[in-house]
């Protein structure tokens, strides 16, 4: 099996059943840049300040030396403190000595390779409840984690793989640089079928132990089969899955035409049905539950989500929670010991 994959990994820089409109079943365009999730995106990069940044990303990275600032590791120097410094970076006894807040820098634990795999099979031109594409909901998730990865001067590498090959770009550049180069690689044909198998192979077969992947696909595309290779990959690597939710095919109101991602076929009007609708919905979102404690068990983060919109906002709640342990933990000494 791995010699078939060494055929149809590339490194080049070009590229080589769920319900959708049928008006997309060709070639859908990708995202149009005024999209008003994309502003945000961008806003948070911009907004937040390099500390934050690292401690949002490690709640989701694997660490190591990285001999940049920021961390816990080696002594790089020390200095006053200053207005939005985190508070775990005071060091307490010179500060004493001092007779004032001293912050102390430390080498920066972390991962300085980030890895976005996006699959591009036929099967992420499926419509969400949004009314999004799913391969649009994952591009923005992507940009997501590079807004903040950029922030951090992390290097990243962007991945696309369907049935036909697996193609990495390399990149280098700005936030504007990364959706440009993305945005281009969304201008495609989407004419083969995913190859899931071949994306986890890939992933594992990544040589920076230390790097975060970030693998972004629809919630059909893993079954149990592929967690024997998920667990593979976690044991070595920082693994983040995004997880798009598709639109249920029964609950599609009668103005909307629906095809099968796949094949193409019209949903017949009568199979809508608020019952199978029901069961579907049920059944999928036990799934997500079940693929997101499998990956938690394995040290792995899920995002689930059917719109952009939602898929920021549970962005924000994950990399939230490393602050807010923090915050829980040392905002009332430096309320105390500060002034």
């Amino acid at each position: 099996m791995i010699d078939v994959f060494d055929s149809m990994f590339t490194d080049q820089d070009e590229l080589g059943s769920t319900a959708m409109p049928a008006s997309a079943a060709s070639a859908p365009a990708a995202a149009a840049p005024a999209d008003p999730i994309r502003a945000k995106i961008e806003a948070m990069g911009n907004r937040l300040g390099l500390p934050t940044v690292a401690k949002a990303l490690g709640v989701i990275e694997g660490e190591h030396s990285s001999h940049r600032s920021g961390g816990s590791d080696e002594l790089m120097d020390v200095r006053a403190y200053e207005s939005g410094d985190e508070a775990r970076l005071i060091e307490w006894k010179t500060s004493a000595r001092q007779g004032r807040p001293m912050v102390v820098r430390r080498e920066r634990l972390v991962t300085s390779r980030v890895w976005l795999l996006l699959d591009v099979g036929r099967e992420m031109t499926a419509s969400c409840e949004s009314g999004e594409l799913a391969y649009q909901v994952a591009a923005n998730a992507l940009r997501m984690f590079a807004a903040l990865s950029l922030r951090r001067s992390d290097e990243i590498s962007l991945v696309f793989g369907d049935a036909a090959s697996i193609t990495r770009v390399p990149f280098n550049g700005d936030f504007c640089q990364f959706e440009r180069t993305l945005d281009n690689a969304l201008k495609r044909k989407w004419e083969h079928t995913r190859n899931i198998d071949a994306l986890l192979t890939y992933a594992r077969r990544i040589k920076d132990r230390n790097a975060l992947i970030v693998l972004a696909t629809d919630e059909h595309a893993l079954t149990k089969d592929h967690l024997k290779e998920i667990h593979r990959i976690t044991r070595t690597h920082p693994l983040t899955l995004i997880d798009v939710a598709t639109a249920n095919p029964f609950a599609v109101g009668k103005d909307r035409q629906v095809a099968d991602a796949r094949t193409q076929r019209r949903l017949p009007a009568f199979l809508h049905d608020r019952r199978a609708a029901a069961e579907v919905a049920t059944h999928r979102e036990y799934m997500a539950a079940a693929l997101e404690r499998e990956l938690s068990h394995m040290g792995g983060h899920m995002i689930h989500a059917g719109s952009s919109a939602a898929m920021f906002d549970d962005f924000i709640r994950l990399v939230s929670r490393a602050l807010a342990r923090d915050t829980r933990n040392l905002v009332a000494p430096v309320a105390g010991g500060v002034q």
